[in-house]
């Protein structure tokens, strides 16, 4: 039987039966509602025409319903929908500009398009050197800020700093120099260097708006609003008030032991000066949104972890002018309610910020009168929901909605509560409806503790106590997450159409079961959630539809470091997945791009070590009987490639079993589909033959 064969036999009847055709089901990614509410934006990866690579085009999904059409193709895509108020989409993109200089923006770098209301072809009204990473435009006014890397002496010389900087780029390139000098924390980011340029925010005159600039006038009309950043406005969003007059956005400020917080502040379009809103070192203020009518701001506010608790969540709420904050923190919109708010958005009138909130494996959507704090449930039980877009006339919201077993797609969701019982309507889109080849159940368990700890349990057509299913456990990642939402990387449907029963369980330190539920494993990585974990794993092994001699356990990032753990632990599973697992943790911190979450949490290792040696998985090394497969990119710089190095080699000394998937281009999470594919086909073999007993069959291609 090949690897890719249903484990509980039977033909191919849907796309995750056959690899190639689940890395070509198109996948939606954002979306954005037009200011007259009609249509929606959606930005949808597809497979390029080589199958390398996705490429992600702007789609238009009708609100009123219909087929959704396409309105971008080209060779390198289009992201990042945005509207101007009078119905003009702005996105991104790297596909060439036929009026652009030689000296300009670089081939490799994205411009901000602008796509007329009307239909037509595209044009680019700003490209930089750096390129263009994010765009916003006012609501009323249509003022445009965009954000763009520059490198730090650009401007210096009096010439404009995106002028500055094409030549600084130039003379760079011209020298062979791709060193990079640090001064501070940070300097790496998921899977990229950091520097030497640093993200600034760009005014860009009405008159782009209108013809499009000749080589001789390439950044004319692209104002500097933020000439000496450093790394505060790095992965910052950042929004317009509606009459773009100013812009909001989160700003970190660095300390030169690596610890950091973020402040919300507020730039002058007109003259960039910029203010602090709200700033406290116990706080991080992000995702601001302005409402409507421009009085007030809501944005994400985290407390700071300590060696005492987890960081915890809420909504703050402050008028535009500064007044209406409490002390430095904002008013706390959401006092009352034990769940981390996330994506806000307000009504038309003002009044009212929905928002979404994991939610016992689910990630319903919310909303809280402004004026009262008064929360409301406005989703039931049936999903994960992001991309929140209440329309113009206060009567739908459209989101985005997936599941465990459903991709993302939009929904229109009545506001009416006579309506609300009714469910979402779904509204076409490409890649949905999609058949999973499965039903999914709910489980849960009592902890040693006593503590009520559930999972979702993926069961394979077929499964009864006639036709018992192995079982695979699949821990999540974070560690401050929630198996609630649709996964394309670690997608158990593809697991049930080989036969195996896929336990995903939300133990101690996930989200949506209150901050107690998340402080249960705060000082506790491992033995906390270790036993969690095993309490739901031996309940769903006791159901009559599962086959308790034939189990193996899987993990990603927090789940890689579980399997870790759990390798050391126990001999209950045939076979082990850890993929960008942690291992040695006082290696891992000090490595990691993000040493300074960890730190306030475990302490400093050297002084500290208390934490370091009680959680580490590496002290349990000649424990590990079980065989395991160590998967690991290069460039995941979140946790390191060491991490799986010292892992491998710690078992290959130790005779253990084991085998090393290693992706020298790929980072924290494998992205390519041919890579995707190896992934899984390496996966499945390793797994076929250790927990289904066949012979191992090594993927052709590696």
């Amino acid at each position: 039987m090949s690897a890719d064969t249903p484990a509980g036999g039977g033909r191919t009847t849907t796309p995750f039966h056959d690899l190639a055709d689940f890395v070509a089901i198109p996948r939606v990614a954002a979306l954005r509602l037009a200011p007259d509410g009609s249509w929606l934006a959606a930005a949808v990866q597809t497979l390029s025409p080589d199958r390398k690579k996705y490429l992600t085009s702007l789609w238009r999904i009708d609100t009123g319903g219909g087929p959704p059409r396409r309105l971008t193709r080209s060779a390198e895509g289009e992201a990042s929908p945005r509207f101007l108020p009078d119905g003009s989409l702005l996105f991104t993109s790297k596909r060439p500009d036929p009026g652009a200089s030689k000296d300009g923006a670089s081939a490799d770098t994205a411009a901000l398009w602008l796509l007329p209301p009307g239909g037509g072809e595209a044009r680019v009204i700003a490209a930089l050197p750096g390129g263009v990473t994010a765009a916003e435009a006012a609501r009323d006014a249509g003022t445009i800020v965009l954000a763009s890397p520059v490198l730090p002496a650009a401007g210096a010389s009096g010439e404009g700093s995106a002028a500055d900087d094409a030549r600084l780029r130039r003379e760079r390139g011209e020298a062979g120099v791709t060193a990079l000098l640090h001064e501070s924390a940070p300097i790496r980011y998921w899977d990229h260097d950091l520097g030497p340029d640093q993200v600034r925010l760009f005014a860009v005159g009405p008159d782009r708006l209108h013809e499009a600039a000749g080589p001789a006038q390439e950044f004319a009309g692209l104002r500097d609003l933020t000439p000496e950043p450093g790394r505060a406005l790095d992965d910052e969003a950042f929004e317009l008030t509606p009459d773009g007059t100013s812009v909001l956005t989160g700003w970190q400020l660095w300390h030169p032991a690596g610890q950091s917080y973020a402040e919300l502040a507020m730039i002058d379009v007109a003259t960039g000066k910029r203010r602090v809103l709200l700033g406290a070192p116990e706080y991080n203020f992000s995702g601001p949104r302005v409402s409507p009518d421009g009085r007030f701001i809501v944005c994400q506010r985290e407390t700071q972890s300590t060696p005492e608790a987890p960081p915890d969540l809420t909504l703050v709420v402050l008028g535009v002018n500064g007044a209406g904050a409490a002390g430095e923190a904002g008013r706390d919109l959401l006092p009352g309610l034990d769940k981390w708010p996330a994506e806000p958005a307000w009504s038309h009138d003002s009044r009212t910020v929905y928002f979404a909130a994991d939610d016992g494996g689910r990630r319903p959507v919310f909303r809280v009168d402004a004026a009262t704090g008064q929360v409301t449930r406005v989703t039931g039980d049936d999903g994960a929901y992001t991309d929140l877009n209440p329309a113009p006339d206060g009567r739908y919201l459209y989101a985005l909605r997936s599941a465990v077993d459903s991709p993302p797609a939009p929904v229109r969701i009545d506001l009416n509560p006579r309506a609300e019982a009714a469910g979402p309507v779904a509204l076409d889109s490409p890649g949905a409806p999609l058949a999973v080849p499965g039903r999914l159940a709910e489980v849960e368990a009592a902890a040693d503790d006593g503590q009520p700890v559930r999972a979702w349990l993926v069961l394979p057509e077929g499964a009864s106590p006639e036709r018992q299913a192995p079982l695979l456990l699949w821990v999540h990642g974070g560690p401050m997450s929630s198996w609630n939402a649709w996964s394309w990387r670690w997608n158990p449907w593809l697991m049930a159409a080989r036969g195996y029963a896929v336990l995903l369980p939300d133990p101690a330190l996930s989200t949506g079961y209150g901050q107690e539920f998340v402080a249960r494993g705060y000082h506790d990585w491992g033995p906390r959630p270790f036993a969690d974990v095993m309490a739901v794993t031996e309940s769903a092994l006791a159901r009559p539809d599962i086959d308790a001699d034939r189990v193996g356990m899987m993990g990603g990032s927090y789940g890689g470091y579980m399997a870790n753990w759990m390798a050391g632990h126990t001999d209950r599973f045939k076979a082990i997945v850890s993929h960008a697992g942690l291992w040695v943790l006082d290696q891992m911190f000090g490595t990691t791009d993000h040493p300074m979450f960890w730190r306030p949490q475990f302490g400093d290792p050297l002084t500290e070590p208390g934490m370091y040696e009680a959680n580490s998985p590496h002290r349990h090394i000649e424990r590990i009987r079980t065989p395991m497969l160590v998967i690991h990119g290069n460039k995941d710089y979140r946790v390191p490639v060491s991490e799986a190095l010292r892992l491998w080699w710690d078992l290959s000394r130790h005779a253990v079993e084991a085998r090393f998937l290693y992706f020298p281009d790929e980072n924290h999470w494998i992205l390519t589909p041919g890579n995707a594919r190896i992934w899984y086909e390496t996966v499945f073999a390793f797994l076929a033959e250790h927990v289904l007993g066949q012979e191992w069959q090594r993927p052709g291609l590696l």
